[in-house]
């Protein structure tokens, strides 16, 4: 990989990310959300001491593992000038969705737009009809899992990316840029990624997180997230005198799904800005049941709002059930990002540069979802989020290209040097 660098010695870096990639997705790390420790599961520290072991070895004498999970480290500036500290960051868990025991990475060179199958699960097929992204994908060099786990490029292709980065930056000092630095987290698939980090001792002005999808987007904006949880407080009898007595919370909260807006409001009916009131658990007994549930918006605005309807609903179902009780608890998670990242506009038109100077059309995107950065960025670190080539994330299906992995490290490797041209 060549990159010639504006006002700067032209240099190549032979590109490793592959390997990363292929070493970092053969170790579990999934989290888990009913876990009460912190990181969720301990397994995501292995991952992390082999990441502090390799960013020593290239020179970066401060990179550590705290309790937390959490990895820090500093690539030193090398400019007289004065640059903000910026940071790439990436997170090491996986999603609990899909089993991420076992990895078994495969390497589809030369990509000719054929379906494939994965071996282990030939009932896993990976077509461009269900992935329109792979029509940009003709010629290129493809790694899925085998059809039994999910891969692990979300968001493992992002920590290949920034240690590339990082490789560059050690071995060519002649490349100027201002303070680097490096943060992985743990439990971002869980929500709780950011929940420990210690912003003061990592001493950045602005970061990006590495762990989008198509080749050349950018992220300004997420969803606006809360979560609800429903309490329904029914009365139990004995099944066989409960007439006129009974009042089986189960049901009330089944009630409750089944009034929920099918063919709007939910994620099966929504796209682009459009927001929804997704159930996401359910438990209970005929005494108490409970219902979770996430609310997505763009707006803070559409939380309340889809809100509202909700807690309309479960009170029009409780009409029916008058000896019963419910709770309804709100919960902030997150909120959209572009909010911070319009009073700092140069974090996103330097994002967008970089992408153009590797030669790539830049697209900047909303997310339908969160990132670290949705909630870093209020925190006081202002936070988009740029490519990492990950696609089909969360899936057995999942994939990612190795040419847009190599695209993302040139992009990182521009990013910084912009920062200090821009100084």
């Amino acid at each position: 990989m060549k990159s010639i660098l504006n006002n700067q010695p032209i240099v190549t870096h032979t590109s490793k990310v592959l390997d990363r990639f292929l070493e970092y997705v053969q170790i579990d790390t999934q989290s888990d959300p009913h876990s009460s420790t912190f990181p969720s599961t301990d397994k995501q520290k292995n991952l992390g001491r082999l990441l502090v072991q390799q960013l020593q070895g290239m020179g970066v004498v401060d990179a550590h593992l705290d309790e937390f999970g959490y990895v820090y480290g500093t690539i030193l500036s090398n400019t007289s000038k004065k640059v903000p500290v910026i940071c790439f960051c990436s997170h090491m868990d996986t999603s609990p969705d899909c089993s991420g025991v076992g990895v078994k990475p495969i390497v589809h060179r030369n990509y000719q737009g054929e379906d494939i199958v994965l071996p282990d699960d030939p009932t896993q097929v990976i077509r461009q009809v269900d992935h329109p992204d792979l029509n940009q994908q003709i010629g290129n060099d493809l790694v899925t899992a085998s059809g039994t786990t999910l891969l692990g490029a979300d968001n493992k292709a992002g920590l290949a990316e920034i240690m590339d980065a990082v490789y560059f930056f050690m071995t060519h000092p002649e490349v100027l840029h201002g303070t680097i630095k490096i943060l992985f987290t743990p439990d971002e698939e869980i929500g709780r990624g950011v929940n420990h980090i210690d912003l003061q001792k990592l001493g950045a002005d602005f970061a990006y997180t590495i762990d989008g999808e198509t080749c050349g987007s950018l992220e300004n904006e997420t969803f606006s997230a809360d979560g609800v949880e429903i309490v329904i407080h029914g009365v139990s009898a004995h099944p066989g005198f409960a007439k006129g007595k009974m009042e089986s919370a189960i049901k009330i909260a089944s009630e409750i799904i089944a009034a929920l807006p099918q063919e709007s409001l939910s994620p099966e009916y929504t796209e682009g800005k459009e927001g929804f009131i997704h159930p996401i658990a359910i438990k209970g007994t005929v005494e108490q049941a409970s219902i979770d549930l996430i609310i997505r918006d763009f707006v803070d605005e559409g939380l309340k709002q889809h809100e509202q309807i909700l807690k309309s609903i479960v009170e029009a179902v409780m009409q029916g059930y008058p000896n019963s009780t419910f709770e309804f608890k709100v919960t902030a998670q997150y909120r959209n990002m572009k909010k911070v990242l319009d009073q700092y506009p140069q974090v996103v038109s330097f994002g967008l540069k970089a992408i153009e100077q590797v030669g790539l059309v830049p697209k900047l995107q909303s997310i339908r979802g969160g990132t670290d950065g949705s909630r870093l960025s209020y925190m006081g670190l202002p936070c988009p989020n740029i490519f990492a080539g990950e696609h089909a994330f969360h899936s057995k299906q999942e994939w990612v290209s190795v040419q847009d992995m190599q695209k993302a490290v040139e992009t990182i490797i521009r990013l910084a040097i912009i920062w200090e041209q821009e100084s």
